[in-house]
Order: C-alpha cells, then sequence, then structure tokens
C-alpha cells in the first residue's frame, strides 16, 4: 500500500509539473479533472503520463487529450521547438511549409506549428486550409521548401490525430526530396524535442504566411497530367472522400483531366472529425463503403472509388456479376503497374515485402528493374538506392505512387485519376479492370493474397504472438516444406515464411494496435480456366490462415 502511495505521489507531482507548463487553458482544465477525480482516476492519470509520445519515422500519432502520452498543444509546442531546432542544426535553410486535415486540432496545431518556426526565425508557409496529405508532399517539393509538416491522423478512429515530418532536397537528397523522413532523422528529432525546456521559453513568432489557392492550382493540374490527355473520358464514377479533405482536390483534378465529375456521396462529402457515418473512417475496414456502393448502384456507376480522410489512399470497388466487390490493393497495385508498363513508363517498379510477388513477376517478365522494402511509403520512394529511377511503387494498404517527380508519397487522387484512365480506356473496349485482372491471372498464375489482423487492447498480446512464431516456426505449410524462414530483427519485427508457392510475413502495425499477417498462394492457371485456379486459391489461403493463427496461439 505504501509503495502504491508513493507512485501516486510520484504521478501527482508530474502532473502538476506538466499542468503549470500546458499552454492550452481547455487541456489545463481537463488535466485539473482528472487530477481532483484521484484516486478513482489514477489509472487514467497513468495512462496520460505512461510516457510520452515518441516522434518515429511516422511522426506523432495518439489521442487527443492532456498530457505528454497524447496529442495536444503543449505537446505540438515541444514537437515543433525540437524539429526547427534540428533543422537549424543540420544547416538546412529555407521556409517550413505545414498542412492540416480537418480533424479536431488540427487548424490550431498548424497554426503553433509556424509560431514556433517564426518564433525561431524561420519562415512559415501555411497551406490555405484544410487539405490532402498528397497536396502538403507535393508543396514541398514545389516551394522549395526545408522540411514539411502534416497535421494528420490519417484512416485513425475520430479521438486520434497525428504529426507527419517531411524534408526537402536539403537535407532528403534527391530520393528524399518531399518523403516522409527516415532513420536517423526520426533519431535526431526525437533527441531535439526531449531537449526543449520549459514551454513558456519557447519563443513564438508571428502567424506565418496563409499560401494562395494558387499552389492548390498547381497540384491540380500536376495531376490531372498524369493521365494522357487524349484518352477515352467515357466513364461514370462514384465518390466519397469518407468525411475527409479529399473532395474537393479530387473532383477538380477529374474536371482537369477531362472526366466526368464524379457523383459524390452526399451524406460523406464534407469533411466532418465525428466520421458519424462509419465505425471506423478507413475504407478498408468493413462496412465503410456501403453507402458509396449504393450510390453507385443507384446512378449506373461503371467504377467506385474512396479515399481515406487524408486522402493519400485509394479504394476501388467494381461491379462484379451483379454486385459490387472492393478489390484489394495488391489487386489495384498490380493493375496500375500494368497500365503503366503498357503506356511505355519506364524505371524501377518497387513494393514492399507484404505485398504481393506479383508485380515481381511482372518487372521480370517485361525487363523492368524491380525492388522490395520494408513496409512504408518512406522506404518504397527510395528503393533502389537510386541505382534506377522510381517509376512506380505501392503498398498493399491501398498507398499507390503513380507519378513520384509529382508526389514522392502515396498519393490517392492521382491514383484515383490513373484507375479511371485504365477503366475508361477498357469500357472503350467492352472490357473491365476485371477482365485485365483475369489477363494477368493467365499469364502469371492467380496471385491471392489476403490478411489476417487482429486489433488488441493490450499490446503484450502482440509481443507473445511475434514471440510465439519465433519459437516454434512451423516446419511446413499447406503441406509443403517451408524453404525460407527469415527473421527481420533488429532492423524490423517482421518474419517472413515462404513455400513453394506460399508466402506469409507477419509484423504488428506500425499505426494501429495489431497484429498483421500477409497472406499469398500462387495457383498456375491450366487450361486457361481462371475461375478454377482463383477458386483453389481462395481455398488454400483460408487454410493457410487457419494454420498461422494457430501458430500466432490466436
Amino acid at each position: 500500500m505504501a509503495a502504491e502511495t508513493t507512485d501516486l505521489d510520484d504521478l501527482r507531482v508530474r502532473a502538476e509539473r506538466w499542468l503549470a507548463d500546458d499552454p492550452d487553458p481547455a487541456d489545463r482544465e481537463e488535466l485539473r479533472a482528472v487530477l481532483d477525480g484521484l484516486p478513482g482516476t489514477a489509472a487514467d492519470l497513468a495512462d496520460r503520463f505512461a510516457g510520452p509520445l515518441t516522434f518515429g519515422t511516422a511522426g506523432l500519432r495518439g489521442p487527443l487529450r492532456a498530457g505528454p502520452n497524447g496529442m495536444n498543444l503543449a505537446v505540438v509546442t515541444q514537437a515543433a521547438a525540437g524539429l526547427v531546432r534540428w533543422l537549424a542544426a543540420q544547416g538546412g535553410e529555407g521556409p517550413l511549409v505545414i498542412g492540416y486535415d480537418a480533424r479536431r486540432g488540427s487548424r490550431a496545431f498548424a497554426g503553433r506549428t509556424a509560431q514556433v518556426a517564426t518564433g525561431a526565425g524561420r519562415p512559415a508557409l501555411l497551406l490555405p486550409g484544410p487539405l490532402p496529405t498528397p497536396v502538403l508532399a507535393f508543396a514541398v517539393r514545389q516551394l522549395g521548401a526545408v522540411a514539411g509538416v502534416m497535421v494528420t491522423a490519417s484512416h485513425n478512429p475520430p479521438q486520434d490525430n497525428g504529426y507527419k515530418v517531411y524534408l526537402g532536397a536539403q537535407l532528403g537528397g534527391e530520393l528524399g526530396a518531399g518523403a516522409q523522413i527516415v532513420p536517423p532523422a526520426d533519431a535526431g528529432i526525437e533527441a531535439a524535442i526531449r531537449a526543449v525546456g520549459p514551454l513558456a521559453e519557447v519563443p513564438l513568432g508571428p502567424a506565418g504566411q496563409v499560401l494562395g489557392d494558387d499552389l492548390v492550382t498547381a497540384y491540380v493540374e500536376r495531376a490531372a497530367a498524369v493521365v494522357d490527355p487524349t484518352g477515352p473520358r467515357d466513364l461514370k464514377v462514384a465518390y466519397t472522400p469518407l468525411h475527409g479533405v479529399g473532395g474537393a482536390v479530387l473532383t477538380a483534378a477529374f474536371a482537369r483531366a477531362g472526366f466526368g465529375v464524379p457523383g459524390v456521396v452526399p451524406e460523406q462529402a464534407e469533411p466532418d472529425p465525428a466520421f458519424p457515418t462509419v465505425s471506423f473512417p478507413n475504407p478498408e475496414e468493413p462496412g465503410a463503403v456501403d453507402l458509396l456502393v449504393a450510390l453507385a448502384d443507384r446512378t449506373g456507376a461503371d467504377l467506385a472509388v474512396a479515399n481515406d480522410p487524408d486522402a493519400d489512399r485509394c479504394a476501388v470497388a467494381v461491379r462484379d456479376a451483379g454486385s459490387w466487390r472492393m478489390l484489394r490493393g495488391d489487386e489495384v497495385g498490380a493493375l496500375l503497374a500494368d497500365h503503366l508498363m503498357r503506356r511505355g513508363v519506364t524505371g524501377l517498379y518497387a513494393t514492399t515485402i507484404v505485398s504481393s510477388a506479383l508485380l515481381r513477376a511482372m518487372a521480370a517478365a517485361r525487363g523492368l528493374p524491380y525492388d522490395e522494402t520494408l513496409t512504408g511509403f518512406k522506404w518504397i520512394v527510395r528503393a533502389g538506392g537510386g541505382r534506377e529511377p522510381l517509376a512506380y511503387g505501392y503498398e498493399e494498404a491501398l498507398g499507390y505512387c503513380v507519378a513520384p517527380e509529382h508526389v514522392r508519397d502515396k498519393d490517392g487522387i492521382t491514383a484515383a485519376l490513373t484507375v479511371a484512365e485504365l477503366a475508361a480506356g477498357l469500357k472503350a473496349e467492352g472490357r473491365t479492370l476485371l477482365d485485365r485482372l483475369d489477363e494477368l491471372a493467365a499469364e502469371f498464375g492467380v496471385h491471392h493474397t489476403e490478411q489476417l489482423s487482429v486489433r488488441v487492447e493490450d499490446l503484450r498480446v502482440i509481443a507473445d504472438s511475434m514471440a510465439r512464431i519465433r519459437a516454434a516456426t512451423p516446419a511446413t505449410l499447406l503441406g509443403q516444406p517451408v524453404t525460407e524462414a527469415s527473421d527481420l530483427l533488429p532492423d524490423a519485427d517482421v518474419v517472413i515464411l515462404r513455400t513453394g508457392a506460399a508466402r506469409v510475413v507477419i509484423r504488428p502495425s506500425g499505426t494501429e494496435p495489431k497484429l498483421k499477417a500477409y497472406l499469398e498462394v500462387v495457383e498456375p492457371v491450366t487450361g486457361g480456366d481462371v475461375p478454377a485456379a482463383r477458386q483453389r486459391a481462395r481455398a488454400a489461403v483460408t487454410e493457410l490462415r487457419n494454420e498461422i493463427a494457430a501458430a500466432l496461439g490466436l
């Protein structure tokens, strides 16, 4: 009991110290209420002070709440101060460009970042409103900025927010110009953040310069130029920005490219930080695109497209035997790669270790360079180490980069345009995206991918499962010997298993409390019977899922 009392006293002292330095009156009031509720609120207080949000390669991301283990004005002030000091220490010159989405707190966090930058003597350029993440990534390159900050939690739950950092060419180099940070920059920024003293001593300058709409116009013009201006345009598209910030930019890009303006799900057309029509604002989640599919049905659309809330991801649904089917990220990834290859786009084609092996087979057959990386676009855009210019990159989590010189990150708007270009071209020939997928399967075999994804409340479940698969690695999968068992520690918490016809990649999610196992079975097509090969592949993946779940103790 005495030890518990001492721990609580220590926690109270830490909280009082934080409260005295917190610049936000609302957060101070929130934290004071928690303190006044002790000892009944001890668990809540302990969680808020379990540790600071760590600045990693995805920046910051966490729940909106007072205290060091949350996203709030104090944490953002500290992060911005550390970032601008790190930029100065590296000799970085030029403005900091700042973007934000429509989540709660995003505008205030962006404004505070600008004040910290100007207070340190660095120009701050704010995007002219809540805009997609790809617009910020574009702006870093377009404006020659030393770095960029995007305040967004992407497709996380409504109660979250986040803070992503991009570097310009001066500090990011040619491959990382306008790309998310990678080590050792993340560790350097984290160290600079921890070295920030009392927030009251962080100088705050003017609000910074709000950029004009001409920047957004430039993004839209460059995005529209990704597709062939002479190609077919007869295509009816249904679209949802999923309560996010992609709607105005995507529809403008479609119009600029000569497509009809997509029909937009009215209930989800405007940004809304509560995301009221979905249980989880991620187009991959069950039910998230139900309203989109309903709109596509009502309007007789040829194609249904969804962005996630910050519009860096793109989901695609197609009509299949009278109903609508969401294409997997690997299917869209292969379709886009094949389309670019057929258009004669040369250079490096890249994906990640958790994506399908189909892109590797396509590149090999067509004599194009290929590389695969760890998960995340910060690695994809640096694929190949610069030996070949990047032509295209994708990851199975609905992220696609079809124009690396435009946006050196995933971009759900240019991806949607390119899918529309492909679909319109096929429609003009009386065919569909599914027909093209069948052609690829006939040529390279059915590459059927699925995911075993388990969301947890207790992160120890993930650690235990990873320890279990390392301690008792299966010797066989689907009755075939495991020919490769790779453990990527200490570089990455990833285990890879391969047989002659199957592959499994197991890792914790980098942004959510999830354990993920990426499953793939390659089934040859015999006698031209693609449907039979697909059926065999689906059955094999179901069996593989059960084997991996057992091996993980799930």
